[in-house]
C-alpha cells in the first residue's frame, strides 16, 4: 500500500552522520513503543483456512521487514473488516472496492487506502462475470430470464455491486429479471452452487483468462477445468485497496506503506502467494473509487426503497 539521495561532501556527511543516525533510531522506535504487534483484517473470496494460509508469506515478510508480530483476521462477512477497523481491533486491511465504499461510508476519511494490486499482466482492475455451466443451454445474459442467480456477498464488489448494478443499466433488473436471486456467502460458495445446480448462474471476479476466482479454484481442484462458461462482463473495476487507519502513526503508516511497496522486489515469491499472482502493487487514492463508491451508493438506496 504506498509509494517508492543525492552525494554529500565527505565532510558535511560525517558531521551529519551521528545527528541522522540519532533521528533514524528515534524514529525506528517510535511507533514501536505502542504497538506491540500489528494486526491485518482481509476480505477473501477464499474459505477461511486458504485465506489465513495464503497471507502467510506476507505475514513472514512484515515480521521480518519491521520487527514485530503480525496477525492476520479474516471476518465471517466482509462488513466483519470494516467494522473491525472502525472498532480499533486492527490498523490495516485489504478489502474489495465495494467494501472500501462501506468503510467511507462508516468511517469517513478515518479509513486511507494507500495502493492496489498489478496483476500477472500489469493491470490495476478487474472484472465481474457472470458464469453458468459450461454444459448449460445459456449462452447469453438474455438466456438467463427466469432463472435463478447467486450474487456472493451484499458487500462484493464483483459478486454483487457492479452485476446488481449494470446489469439493471443493460435492461436486465435482477429483481424482476431473474425468477430467483440469493447470496451464496462467498465467491468460491456461488461457483460450487451453479455447478450443484441449486442456481442456474452466478456472479464472480475475474482479471483475464489465466487470473479468477473460477482459475484458483482449478488450481486448487476444487472444480474441472472448462466446467463453467462466462455469459456476461462488467465494465472495469479498480482492483482492492489496501487501506490503513488515518489515525496511526505517521512513522507506522510510512514504514508499513514501504514495506507493501517493496515486497514485489525484496520477496517476490511470497507476494505472488500472498497476492494471488500479483506481480506489483500501483500507488492509489480514495479518488480512484469514486465510481465504485457511487454505484454502491445507488444499489443501497434501492434496498431500501424496497424495504
Amino acid at each position: 500500500m504506498i509509494r517508492r539521495r543525492t552525494t554529500l561532501l565527505a565532510a558535511s556527511a560525517l558531521l551529519a552522520a551521528p545527528a541522522l543516525a540519532r533521528a533514524q533510531g528515534s524514529a525506528s522506535a517510535g511507533w514501536r513503543a505502542r504497538f506491540r504487534e500489528l494486526r491485518l483484517g482481509i476480505s477473501s473470496a477464499e474459505n477461511e483456512r486458504d485465506a489465513i494460509a495464503r497471507q502467510q508469506p506476507f505475514q513472514d515478510y512484515v515480521e521480518r521487514t519491521l520487527g514485530v508480530k503480525l496477525r492476520v483476521f479474516r471476518a465471517t462477512d466482509y462488513a466483519g473488516v470494516v467494522e473491525a477497523m472502525r472498532a480499533g481491533q486492527i490498523e490495516f486491511a485489504r478489502i474489495g472496492p465495494a467494501n472500501y465504499a462501506l468503510a467511507r461510508r462508516v468511517m469517513g476519511d478515518r479509513v486511507v487506502p494507500f495502493a492496489r494490486d498489478r496483476d500477472n499482466q500489469g493491470e490495476t482492475g478487474y472484472y465481474s462475470v457472470a458464469f453458468v455451466k459450461a454444459d448449460s443451454p445459456y449462452r447469453r445474459i438474455e438466456d438467463l430470464r427466469g432463472k435463478s442467480f447467486a450474487f456472493a456477498d451484499p458487500n462484493s464488489t464483483s459478486g454483487f455491486a457492479f452485476p446488481a448494478y449494470f446489469l439493471r443499466k443493460a435492461g436486465f433488473e435482477p429483481n424482476s429479471f431473474f425468477g430467483r436471486t440469493g447470496f451464496s456467502g462467498s465467491h468460491e460458495q456461488s461457483v460450487i452452487a451453479v455447478l450443484n445446480g441449486t442456481f442456474d448462474a452466478g456472479a464472480t471476479f475475474w482479471s483475464n483468462e489465466s487470473r479468477g476466482n473460477i482459475q484458483r479454484m482449478v488450481e486448487k481442484g476444487m472444480i474441472p477445468a472448462g466446467s463453467t462458461r462466462i455469459v456476461w462482463t462488467s465494465p472495469q473495476i479498480p482492483n482492492s485497496p489496501w487501506v490503513m487507519r488515518a489515525d496511526l502513526p505517521e512513522d507506522l503508516k510510512r514504514d508499513w506503506a514501504a514495506a507493501v511497496f517493496a515486497m514485489p522486489e525484496r520477496d517476490p515469491a511470497a507476494f505472488a502467494v500472498a497476492a494471488s499472482g500479483a506481480t506489483g502493487v500501483a500507488p492509489t487514492r480514495h479518488e480512484d473509487y469514486l465510481d465504485v463508491i457511487a454505484v454502491v451508493e445507488e444499489n443501497l438506496q434501492r434496498r431500501r426503497q424496497r424495504s
